[in-house]
Formats: structure tokens, C-alpha cells, sequence
């Protein structure tokens, strides 16, 4: 049995206690919060864009604890699962990470390249596993892609176009703070730069052109280039100032025997597919993969068996691996830097 702490009872932290219910040889065995009433199992105020509302729990035999440091003291738990805000990823990784315990940490590793090497540094220090909330390509579009990839499916990758796409969130008072959420480059773009470095390696330059909104960018649209010339692998994403159109994300994807497409919006409050998965092959068939309910919450008890099997193997995981959501990061930054300059960005 993994047994689990959860820092941060939010959304997130919610989201993943009922998920990992679901996962066989998982137990949520402590919870870490500072709101006495979240603490006390009343879940009434959680609520998000996606799965259930909040309600009163039930947290019977769930040890509780209000401060960090008494829960990483706690000898029973083996995976800390941090769903804090992004700021404080990194010390409290590395410190959960020194207090020898697998760690779990929600998406961005962490606000800066600096803060995810120093959490990188910190599990191989530790002999510890540190694996980031990258749950993108769990979701069944995605994953129906990052598989047809991996595994050769239609021949090689030759390039894609990726997009992710949200209004102004105005009622999140710190997301244009780059301390604290670090804007739609860090918040929004980050899982498919993500992606991006999964499927593709670590570009080689990346220039990018969009809008600045104080320090941060607000609206971009990137060409990254990669060791091979002829792999054309274009992004753009941010955030517009009209809430008739909240979020819109899709891709696509250019193989030697297919092309993949996909587009999803939340339009005037309602979700519309306006391009379902479609495989368009050389022999000129047209197929739609048949990818289940489409429950999102699905997608993350997928991401949290896959974290709970890499814990009990003692191995890495392939996806959520700490060293790729670096370099998520560090693509990040150097698309802003681009945007920022005017200029083309090596790594």
C-alpha cells in the first residue's frame, strides 16, 4: 500500500483525494491544510471548471495536519502530493524530498528553470522520485496522439501545430503576478510546451512574436526549431480580453502516414467539439477514434495510477518525469524571452 499526503486542500487537492479512492494500492493517509474548516473534512466552498462540487467528507482515519513539517515528520507516508500554489513548489518539494518521500507536485514544476533544476537536484540527492502533474497526455486526445507517436504508429513525426487559448481570468487575483502564478506562458502554455518536449525532444531556438502585458506575456504564437531541420512545430497561446470564448485547445499533428486533428472550445458557457479526434491516413480513410466518455476527471485518476505504479516499481515515470517539466519550463522562459526581445532564443 503507497501511502499518501496531500498538501493543499483546493480544487486540486480535492480532485486528487477522490481520485486516488479509485486507485488500487493507494490510500490518502494524511492531509496537510491551513483552513481549519477545509481540515476539518467541510469541502462545501471547492469548486471548479470540470468534475464535482465540493461537500462535507468524510476523513475518518486520515491523519490532519495544519502545519508542512508535522505531516513530512510522519513516518506512514511515502508520496507527498503537493497541490499548493506554484510559488511554493519548490521549497516544499525539496524539503519533502529531504525528508525522504516520493514526491507528487502539480503543474508548473516550479515558477522559474532555476527553482525545477534545484528540485531536480534535490530528488537525485534524495534517491527519491519527484514526478510533475503534467496530466495533458492522459487525456484521451492526447494520449490516443502521444501513443500513434511513441510507438510509430503512422511513421515519423514531421511536425504540428498546438494551441491553448483562455479569456482574461480576471477573478484570479494573482495570475498576472509572475511571482506568485506567472500568466498564461506558466499557467496555460506550459502543458503543451510539455507535450511539445515529449514528443519532440528539446528544441535547439524558438522565435516567437505576441503581446506583453507588463513583464508577462499575454498573447503569443511561437516556430520552435530542433536538431532535425524539416520538423516544423509551431504554438500559440494566451489569454484574450472577451469572456464570450473562456478556453479553446486542439492540435495538429503531421506523421509520414496521417495527420491528426482536434479542436474543443467552451463557447458562451458550453463546451462545443467543433473538430472531434479525426485520423486522416495516406490511404485516404478518414477515421474517428472511439475515446470513451470524455469525463475529465478520468484523466487525471489515470495520471495518479501511473504516479502510484512508478512509486511501488521504484522506476520513473516516462511522462510525468520531473526533468521534462523542466524543460517545459525552460521553453516557456524562452518563449517569453523571445516574445520579450524581438529575437531569436537558443537554448
Amino acid at each position: 500500500m503507497i501511502n499518501i499526503g496531500i498538501a493543499g486542500i483546493g480544487f486540486m487537492g480535492m480532485i486528487h483525494h477522490l481520485s486516488y479512492q479509485k486507485i488500487r494500492g493507494a490510500k490518502v493517509a494524511a492531509l496537510c491544510e491551513k483552513d481549519p474548516v477545509r481540515l476539518a473534512g467541510d469541502w462545501r466552498t471547492i469548486q471548479g471548471n470540470f468534475g464535482p462540487r465540493g461537500e462535507q467528507m468524510d476523513l475518518k482515519g486520515i491523519s490532519r495536519y495544519s502545519e508542512l513539517d508535522e505531516m513530512l515528520a510522519d513516518p506512514k507516508i511515502d508520496l507527498v502530493d503537493i497541490c499548493l500554489p506554484p510559488a511554493w513548489h519548490a521549497d516544499v518539494a525539496v524539503k519533502a524530498l529531504a525528508a525522504g518521500k516520493h514526491v507528487f507536485c502539480e503543474k508548473p514544476i516550479a515558477l522559474t528553470a532555476v527553482d525545477a533544476q534545484r528540485m531536480v537536484r534535490a530528488a537525485a540527492k534524495a534517491k527519491r522520485l519527484l514526478m510533475i502533474g503534467h496530466v495533458l497526455p492522459f487525456f484521451p486526445e492526447y494520449n490516443f496522439a502521444y501513443r500513434a507517436i511513441s510507438k510509430g504508429r503512422y511513421g515519423r513525426l514531421l511536425g504540428g501545430h498546438f494551441k491553448r487559448i483562455i479569456s482574461d481570468p480576471s477573478w484570479l487575483p494573482d495570475f498576472w503576478k509572475s511571482d506568485r502564478i506567472g500568466g498564461p506562458m506558466l499557467d496555460l502554455h506550459v502543458h503543451d510546451a510539455h507535450f511539445i518536449r515529449l514528443v519532440c525532444g528539446m528544441p535547439r531556438s524558438v522565435t516567437a512574436v505576441g503581446r506583453m502585458r507588463g513583464s508577462l506575456v499575454e498573447f503569443f504564437s511561437s516556430q520552435l526549431l530542433f536538431d532535425n531541420p524539416r520538423l516544423a512545430v509551431t504554438a500559440t497561446s494566451g489569454a484574450i480580453g472577451q469572456q464570450g470564448r473562456s478556453f479553446s485547445h486542439g492540435y495538429e499533428i503531421h506523421l509520414e502516414k496521417a495527420t491528426l486533428f482536434f479542436d474543443f472550445s467552451v463557447v458562451d458557457g458550453k463546451g462545443e467539439l467543433s473538430m472531434p479526434l479525426t485520423v486522416v491516413e495516406s490511404n485516404g480513410k478518414v477515421l474517428r477514434p472511439d475515446l470513451g466518455a470524455g469525463d475529465p476527471v478520468l484523466a487525471f485518476e489515470a495520471e495518479l495510477k501511473e504516479v502510484v505504479a512508478a512509486v511501488r516499481q521504484n522506476r520513473q515515470s516516462p511522462i510525468l518525469a520531473a526533468a521534462l517539466a523542466a524543460d517545459a519550463v525552460t521553453i516557456c522562459q524562452n518563449e517569453a524571452k523571445s516574445v520579450a526581445t524581438g529575437k531569436t532564443v537558443r537554448f
